[in-house]
């Protein structure tokens, strides 16, 4: 006998029914869950909920999604999410980013989920209470009274009004030089400097119909969309895990050494063995290897590098090794300080960097070069936030980042970043920025 699945309406109705026998007056915590009928886009779905916060996430293995919508709880850094977590079941999940300064960050434990693996997909509402869970149900009940059901989703109209750099050329060539600057009198090995692009519209740009093209055109990549308010999303696709945390195990890698990935198959296989085998790439790559085993040398036992491989995405392919080790003690929070920002965001050794571009670099990040991702006490998992887009009504702003080293030019640098930055900007209307192309750096760039 199969397992009955209901519509979206009729699995309204029936977590709400749950919702009636919740009669406990104290603390307490529960979550009701209905198998979907298959056939509908969750990203449409929650393109069209009332509720805030949002995030629409898929594992870069393309195996499993997730829809959240509005929040029980907000954590402004992953050290109380983390703290939260250790009153609730092992396997809820605590969603949501750190900026590029990790301090600050924004976590959500979240009402509703909707869930897309291996096993199907499914609704699942969670209520919680410190205090009253009869009345956290109350609030549920009135939260699932204003759910919507799914919309087509809107287009990607409009005109580009304007286009802003920062910083402009000019300056960009200043930074490069005070880099190169500092690498040559030994205070650094690599800096990774960051620019943005701000692309102005005449209307405003819906952020989940920029996630829907960017998961047919960028597959391979973790891809997510979150909503912080009405007006106000980040937009990834990004190629580069953080870490991987199931119980004790620790999973993380090194991405950097890059090579162009040509649409002939015979030129992207050619390329892909030329990259193997570059020393320049191969020792970009042991650079990054060796700063994540130093900083996880007394977290973690017995640390193991695996052999190096190559991951092909759209138009780059890039150098990766998997780094596998078990924690002595489990904390995301502290990971979060070992890790980020990698190497490869930041650049070595990782204090002087960090001191550079507080100097160099007025930029304000944001939660480009930060991670995002979701923390349980069973299971942890981040991404990199590369490739990203910051959807504030009419305004898109884009970032790249490049890495600087000893020769480094700085139009080559440039536009490596204008490559990366296409990422996305090619997916908008009228492809305003550069796409990628052969030729600069592309042969050994980084994957900021």
């Amino acid at each position: 006998m199969g397992v009955f699945v209901y519509s979206l309406p009729a699995a309204y109705a029936a977590l709400l029914a749950q919702l009636v026998n919740i009669d406990t007056t104290g603390p307490g915590c529960r979550a009701f869950t209905v198998p979907l009928a298959s056939g509908e886009d969750s990203l449409a779905w929650l393109r069209t909920q009332p509720h805030r916060p949002q995030l629409w996430w898929q594992h870069r293995n393309g195996h499993e999604q997730v829809a959240l919508c509005g929040a029980i709880h907000c954590y402004p850094t992953l050290w109380q999410a983390e703290q939260a977590c250790r009153a609730l079941p092992g396997n809820w999940r605590i969603w949501g980013s750190n900026r590029f300064e990790a301090a600050n960050s924004f976590f959500f434990l979240p009402r509703l989920m909707w869930q897309q693996d291996d096993r199907g997909e499914r609704l699942t509402l969670f209520i919680q209470s410190d205090r009253n869970l009869q009345e956290d149900a109350q609030s549920a009940a009135r939260f699932l009274h204003q759910l919507r059901l799914p919309q087509p989703l809107p287009s990607m109209d409009g005109q580009l009004q304007q286009r802003q750099y920062q910083p402009q050329h000019t300056e960009w060539r200043q930074r490069v030089d005070s880099a190169l600057t500092a690498i040559a009198a030994g205070e650094l090995d690599k800096v990774v400097l960051a620019r943005a692009v701000d692309l102005l519209w005449d209307r405003p740009l819906p952020p989940e119909a920029l996630l829907a093209a960017s998961r047919r055109a960028n597959p391979h990549c973790y891809q997510f969309m979150l909503r912080f308010e009405d007006e106000r999303a980040l937009v990834c696709a990004s190629p580069e895990r953080l870490w991987l945390r199931q119980q004790n195990e620790l999973l993380t890698e090194a991405l950097a050494g890059t090579a162009a990935r040509d649409a002939d198959l015979i030129l992207a296989r050619q390329q892909a063995q030329w990259l193997l085998q570059d020393a320049k790439n191969r020792h970009e790559n042991g650079l990054v290897v060796e700063d994540i085993c130093y900083r996880l040398q007394d977290l973690v036992s017995g640390l193991e590098v695996m052999p190096v491989e190559v991951v092909r995405l759209r138009h780059l392919q890039h150098l990766r090794r998997r780094i596998h080790g078990e924690l002595r003690s489990r904390s995301d929070a502290l990971l979060l300080q070992r890790l980020q920002p990698t190497a490869a965001v930041a650049g070595l050794p990782r204090a002087a960097a960090r001191a550079f571009l507080q100097r160099h670099e007025p930029l304000d990040r944001d939660w480009y070069a930060g991670s995002t991702g979701f923390i349980s006490r069973q299971k942890s998992e981040f991404c990199v936030t590369l490739r990203c887009a910051l959807v504030q009504g009419e305004r898109v702003r884009l970032y790249g980042g490049a890495g600087i080293v000893a020769g480094s030019d700085a139009q080559q640098e440039w536009q490596e970043t204008e490559n990366k930055i296409a990422a996305l900007a090619a997916l908008l209307p009228a492809s305003p920025a550069a796409k990628p192309r052969q030729g600069g750096k592309s042969a050994t760039a980084h994957p900021a």
